[in-house]
């Protein structure tokens, strides 16, 4: 495994794309437990590595889970969530039929909704100062 802080390339690009994606149980049911949990890490996993990604970190609460991802950056981040969700609700129901209708009637598990937020080895702070402390171009 590549240093967290050295860049990968592609044929046109020098690239280190960290997310930071949250998903979220539909009604906030608090439902995952230890085997729910180690079976997402690796439906996650699994999903990533056919995008090309790779699962960084994972964690999870009773009712959230966060994923630490690494991307390329011709990756179709929305589509990629998509699947995500997709893939492990479908196992995560069939797996666990039972267990998952005391709290679900219909084929349901994720919201809606997830959170994505970027991340990097410096504060947006200081990328900005050094954007700013570039050479001007003299005309």
């Amino acid at each position: 495994m590549q240093p967290i802080n050295t860049l990968k390339t592609r044929s046109h690009s020098a690239y280190r794309l960290h997310y930071h994606i949250v998903f979220v149980i539909k009604y906030r049911h608090k439902l995952i437990n230890t085997n729910i949990m180690e079976r997402m890490r690796d439906i996650f996993s699994d999903v990533l590595n056919k995008w090309e990604c790779q699962l960084t970190e994972f964690g999870a609460e009773s009712d959230h889970v966060h994923l630490l991802i690494e991307a390329h950056p011709s990756l179709d981040l929305s589509r990629l969530i998509g699947n995500l969700k997709t893939v492990s609700a479908r196992h995560i129901r069939k797996e666990n039929e039972e267990y998952l209708k005391k709290y679900f009637w219909k084929p349901l598990f994720w919201s809606r909704s997830y959170a994505v937020t970027t991340t990097g080895g410096a504060s947006l702070d200081v990328v900005k100062e050094y954007v700013l402390s570039q050479e001007k171009p003299s005309v």
